[in-house]
């Protein structure tokens, strides 16, 4: 052997050492895509021997289905363009690693003679940017739900103070004791639903996915009372006329706060959207099907022309009959919290002739 060829020899030994201390997959392909060399990342990634390997297998026999995937990279990088592409790789054990790929074209004297390959391990860095994309969508779904528990805040004690001072005004105006007395026991009712209201939001406030937690049985009749009760001299001055149709045994597992949120504000909806030619009737009812609870609320108030704007009805800051209190939040505020549970909103109108919406919740959530 000549000094010059000792010297190549250990060239080429040095090289194949350095190569295989690398732990990214190096190899060789000639144009006929056959492996003429891979280092030992290469093989281990693949489950094969030096002697399987080396001028002996053919990219699609090492690729099987993953070839058609790559061939356009192989095809350009043949043309004489580099390629950088990520891909999934499965390992022989059943496992799977994430890859970024680097294909350089091997030219000699203007001709494509194969091209090497540079295969990195990512998976460590696709792990990390999978957990901050979930640590995002974490944190954003908690901003919507402060939102949300926000507006609830400000449209449920707007609904109480306005009932409170539609009460004092009625109290004042009382031409007797009898009078102010039952005005008063209207008075001790909005106490106890503002209380309750308060208690059931403070408690959100101590838990991190808000809506989602605080989940606990609850009594669909009792609910609806209080809800009726808590804007009784609003029910009163309209003439309005409840009906109520719920099994006093029916039960929901949801959120409490959430739940008399979404009837009171159905309810307080049905008698803002009344017609002045007629008496407001309102109709409540709710029963239970295989594994959900069914809740609908129709009135027969000014309607609303579902073609025209139904698809803005559940958006925020829309309004549709020039109600000088209608801040378009309402019905937002319901549909989100309906779709928190679980539930979703179905809605049935005509114009002058009323609407009903019909909710349906799972009856016993299990992913939320």
């Amino acid at each position: 052997m000549t000094v010059a060829e000792h010297h190549l020899d250990n060239t080429s030994h040095l090289a194949r050492r350095v190569t295989d201390r690398v732990s990214a997959m190096i190899a060789y392909w000639d144009s006929d895509l056959i492996c003429r060399f891979a280092n030992s990342s290469y093989l281990e990634w693949f489950g094969k021997t030096s002697d399987e390997m080396i001028d002996k297998i053919t990219l699609p026999e090492l690729l099987g289905p993953l070839y058609d995937k790559n061939l356009p990279y192989i095809t350009a990088v043949l043309a004489g363009s580099p390629q950088t592409f990520e891909r999934d790789i499965p390992l022989p054990d059943g496992t799977i690693r994430h890859s970024l790929a680097n294909y350089f074209p091997d030219i000699v004297e203007g001709e494509t003679r194969g091209f090497f390959v540079h295969v990195a391990d990512i998976s460590v860095q696709k792990q990390v940017e999978y957990r901050l994309m979930q640590s995002t969508e974490l944190i954003y779904a908690q901003n919507e739900q402060l939102v949300n528990f926000a507006n609830i805040v400000t449209h449920n004690l707007r609904s109480y103070s306005g009932n409170l001072a539609s009460l004092l005004d009625f109290f004042q105006l009382a031409g007797d004791q009898e009078e102010k007395d039952e005005i008063f026991k209207y008075l001790q009712g909005l106490s106890k639903a503002f209380s309750d209201t308060v208690a059931n939001l403070t408690e959100l406030v101590a838990v991190p996915n808000l809506g989602k937690r605080n989940l606990e049985q609850v009594d669909l009749l009792k609910t609806v009372e209080n809800a009726i009760s808590s804007i009784a001299m609003q029910i009163r001055s309209c003439k309005a006329q409840v009906s109520v149709a719920v099994d006093p045994d029916l039960r929901l597992v949801t959120n409490p706060a959430y739940f008399e949120s979404i009837v009171l504000n159905l309810l307080t909806n049905a008698l803002k959207y009344r017609r002045a030619d007629r008496l407001p009737l309102i109709e409540i009812s709710a029963f239970a099907e295989q594994d959900e609870v069914y809740l609908s609320v129709k009135d027969n108030g000014l309607g609303m022309d579902l073609d025209r704007d139904g698809h803005r009805l559940f958006r925020m800051n829309n309004t549709f009959h020039g109600n000088s209190d209608a801040k378009g939040l309402g019905l937002f505020i319901t549909k989100t919290q309906i779709e928190s549970l679980g539930g979703r909103i179905h809605v049935e109108s005509r114009v002058n002739d009323g609407s009903t919406f019909s909710i349906v919740f799972p009856s016993k959530p299990t992913d939320l």
